[in-house]
């Protein structure tokens, strides 16, 4: 194992101290290791996220004004506690509520759900949406459900917007309901990962070979299938995401993530690829975003999140938003 860190117990703190020192525009609570943004919330509804770290920018990068209000982070690939979240929720509630957004994972549902009842006790009002969008696979590794990924990002940007403009928790949370339930994703790796605490490999991928549908913490596929050029890879996550969910006849949003350990430039060969497969199937791509945005440590590979919007959804992605790792129109 060859990383960047002064040692494997200490990486979550080290990186929040990096955090905090590049970036003046954030408050991070390390005790209960918490990023918050600084920006002004009187009376609007907060927005907290978070989960296993490892997955940067996600969530923490995702911290500021017309997105994340705060972002929790647990140890690599591991949950948050109900603690750190209750944390969350007392330094960001302007006294509207807070929206935590969740991926569905075991941990994580479970621990935020006892968040929002020791922030209750509080006099915190709260509401939770899963985001479940994996196509790939049912009940996989540390999942009742399918797994939450991409679309989280389209949440927690859309659902900023709507809070920044003021709304009602009911109705930010109606938003980011909307948004959950009309994004599918699914991803494929080239390589494992290799968490820290380790030391190795999560698991073993052959050279010649490609896992289709991972999951971003390395979790089985679909299948195992030989390597195969960018535009088959292509052909075949469009084709099972859109199998799932009809994205024709409306306007829809494409991320196209990678997953930590794979050069733009290749990102950029699979979009085109995924953009000629989209229009063969009559799908009008009205957004995009090509980059590192929900990742999985060091696995080579990539991840296509679809979203099936509107003209609300749409003004809502476009409002402005400034974090460290999304930012325009301000």
């Amino acid at each position: 194992m060859k990383k960047l860190i002064n040692s494997a117990e200490s990486v979550l703190a080290d990186a929040l101290r990096g955090v905090a020192a590049a970036h003046p525009e954030l408050t991070v609570d390390h005790e209960n290791r918490v990023v918050i943004s600084n920006a002004a919330r009187e009376g609007r509804v907060a927005l907290i996220s978070g989960g296993g770290s490892g997955h940067e920018p996600l969530h923490s990068g995702f911290v500021g004004a017309g997105m994340l209000d705060a972002a929790c982070a647990g140890e690599v690939f591991t949950s948050p506690t109900p603690d750190q979240m209750l944390a969350a929720a007392q330094a960001v509630d302007s006294g509207a509520g807070v929206l935590f957004i969740v991926k569905n994972y075991t941990g994580d549902v479970l621990n935020f759900e006892m968040a929002a009842e020791l922030a209750a006790d509080e006099g915190i009002a709260s509401e939770s949406v899963i985001v479940a969008d994996d196509v790939a696979v049912k009940d996989s590794t540390w999942t009742a459900g399918r797994r939450g990924v991409g679309t989280t990002l389209l949440v927690e940007k859309i659902a900023g917007a709507a809070a920044a403009e003021g709304k009602s928790l009911a109705e930010v949370k109606a938003v980011a309901e909307h948004v959950a339930s009309h994004g599918r994703s699914m991803g494929v790796a080239l390589t494992s990962c290799t968490v820290p605490a380790v030391g190795h490999p999560s698991f073993d991928l052959p050279d010649d070979e490609l896992e289709m549908g991972v999951g971003i913490h390395g979790e089985p596929g679909r299948t195992r299938v030989p390597l195969a050029p960018a535009h088959d890879i292509a052909a075949e996550l469009v084709e099972a995401i859109t199998a799932d969910l009809d994205f024709t006849g409306a306007p829809v949003i494409a991320l196209l993530t990678g997953l930590g350990g794979t050069p733009l430039i290749e990102l950029y060969v699979m979009y085109a690829d995924i953009a000629d497969a989209l229009a063969a199937k009559g799908v009008t791509v009205a957004r995009s975003l090509v980059g590192d945005y929900v990742t999985s440590l060091d696995m080579a590979g990539c991840s296509l999140t679809l979203l099936r919007a509107d003209d609300e959804v749409l003004r809502l992605w476009d409002a402005p938003v400034e974090t460290s790792a999304l930012r325009w129109g301000r």
